[in-house]
């Protein structure tokens, strides 16, 4: 999908803040149209603010495909039913169901290549999910093109070689003040209501910045260090209020990861 097969069309599930047509401007493909399956109207603005040409779809559940044909599916379906942090809810919870519209999509384009990503999860979901997809996942940190430690699952017929580690550091992308670690904490979509000593040293939740090396006075990462945390361009996010920032950011992509994988596309 890269200059030679310019026209190519994307189908992304579960869109959020369009993080794929960043990855895909930042690996240098082009693209003939982008759809965006999505709900969240703070996300859809942002999407739409930063690339007026996407096509927006709504809602996956009531999306019966009937456009051209699609060269590229991706998603990341909701995580909160399986994630390690979660109540390993599963498959039961409505939200982690989501998934199987992902397949049903993918049965219904038939894309050439796709991607699903999601956070780590019981190795019985995994298993559930490989089987659908027909792939294994590839477990990739944020931490090699970030300044962030965020293992998640990265299912794809894309072929691709693990990132090299950038060796970037949390110190390199706060504005201001001090850090005790080298890299943040994983960012979340709680992120908004802030954090406090304790879950940050005891439960190694939601990253604070320091006024002295005392670490007293603390601070949350402000919505640019949390762009710069998700690689994706420095405003991106600033058309909606910071609260709605720090959502979509802690529930986006690392979009360096993405695009290190669609620099394969096409080869």
């Amino acid at each position: 999908m890269k200059d030679c097969l310019l026209g190519s069309n994307v189908l992304s599930l579960f869109d959020g803040m369009s993080c794929g047509r960043i990855a895909l401007e930042k690996a240098g493909i082009n693209i003939d149209k982008y759809y965006a399956s999505e709900i969240d109207k703070y996300s859809i603005k942002v999407g739409n603010a930063n690339y007026p040409d996407i096509i927006q779809l709504g809602d996956v559940t009531g999306l019966t495909w009937t456009g051209p044909a699609i060269d590229l599916l991706i998603g990341g379906s909701p995580c909160q039913g399986f994630s390690f942090a979660g109540k390993h809810l599963n498959f039961e919870d409505p939200r982690s169901r989501l998934f199987f519209e992902f397949v049903r999509l993918m049965d219904k384009t038939k894309p050439k290549w796709f991607l699903l990503e999601n956070v780590r999860m019981k190795e019985e979901s995994k298993d559930i999910i490989s089987r659908y997809l027909g792939v294994q996942p590839v477990m990739i940190n944020s931490s090699l093109v970030s300044a962030q430690n965020r293992k998640r699952l990265y299912w794809t017929n894309i072929p691709f070689t693990m990132p090299e580690d950038r060796g970037i550091l949390l110190k390199d992308i706060i504005e201001d003040g001090l850090v005790d670690r080298g890299k943040a904490h994983c960012l979340d979509a709680n992120y908004f209501k802030g954090g406090n000593l304790k879950s940050y040293f005891e439960k190694s939740r939601r990253q604070l910045v320091f006024s002295n090396k005392d670490y007293l006075e603390w601070r949350k990462l402000t919505p640019l260090e949390c762009e710069r945390l998700q690689t994706v361009p420095e405003g991106y996010t600033a058309h909606v209020s910071n609260t709605q920032r720090y959502k979509m950011l802690g529930n986006g992509w690392t979009v360096d990861v993405i695009a290190h994988i669609f620099k394969n596309l096409g080869d």
